[in-house]
């Protein structure tokens, strides 16, 4: 392990603002974009931080910057005051609406977005952002401010809720064809169909949203949540509730941020929704 010298007495701030980008991205290329600087300077300032403190912030590894116990210890104090400094430059900032940064799979953010009034308020008084991955996206690092996963996060320092079981069936409409329309996301749901349909696959996808297009076309059957499939009248259930894809949805927030006024309105907003 390196030593260090004794820690000076003044660390600058945009160093430690600096520390805190990388942090949440995980390595230095992205967290530049950020701090507008080149990855080579940005890394020389992290080494430089680490001699100023004394200690190992970081784990580099060839995948990215791991932050060692003394790392995570400082990004943890760090949060806190980003938190308060956000809090400041959104009261000032013009009288433009809070962002909320959303994000779900394909099929909730469909649900949401077709309920988008019940969620910004009306009058709106948050703006949002709806991010539609199956990915999971790093709440951590703040790419989302609130996300609905299909499980309870086991992260350290996220919070979560439960909301509403989850349940899928088979949908088509009237007279369809008996074949499958099937996509390539990865999904519990996309295995499933594909294991079913074997050869009688009528048309294939890149995105779910578009085999639900086909479908409401009359080009096949797919897999839907019931949430999606039973609340348009287009469409006709060919299939008990599937038990092997059911699962609960939660909410998920960081633990620190979903006690801001603005992600506390959008989190019980959707929470009556899904509820």
């Amino acid at each position: 392990m390196n030593e260090y010298p004794k820690p000076r007495d003044h660390i600058r701030w945009d160093d430690l603002a600096a520390f805190l980008a990388v942090a949440r991205a995980g390595g230095l290329a992205a967290a530049a974009k950020d701090v507008t600087s080149s990855a080579p300077t940005l890394g020389r300032r992290m080494r430089e931080l680490e001699r100023a403190m004394g200690r190992e912030l970081f784990v580099r590894r060839s995948h990215g910057y791991d932050l060692t116990d003394a790392g995570i210890e400082l990004m943890r104090e760090l949060e806190d005051v980003a938190l308060n400094i956000s809090r400041v430059t959104t009261k000032a900032n013009d009288g433009q609406l809070p962002l909320i940064k959303v994000s779900a799979g394909t099929w909730t953010s469909l649900a949401l977005t077709r309920q988008w009034r019940d969620i910004t308020g009306d009058p709106a008084d948050v703006r949002l952002r709806f991010m539609t991955s199956e990915a999971v996206l790093s709440i951590a690092r703040r790419e989302a401010s609130i996300a609905i996963r299909n499980s309870r996060p086991t992260e350290h320092g996220l919070a979560g809720r439960k909301l509403a079981r989850n349940e899928f069936a088979v949908f088509s409409v009237r007279d369809a064809r008996e074949s499958w329309i099937i996509h390539d996301v990865d999904t519990p749901s996309s295995h499933w169909a594909r294991a079913r349909a074997g050869q009688n696959v009528s048309l294939e996808v890149s995105h779910p949203r578009l085999a639900l297009d086909l479908a409401l076309e009359g080009a096949g059957q797919i897999v839907l949540p019931t949430f999606i499939g039973d609340r348009d009248a287009r469409l006709e259930r060919r299939s008990d509730a599937i038990p092997e894809l059911s699962h609960d949805a939660w909410l998920v927030a960081h633990d620190d941020d979903r006690h801001l006024p603005e992600i506390r309105r959008v989190i019980n907003r959707i929470t009556r929704l899904r509820s």
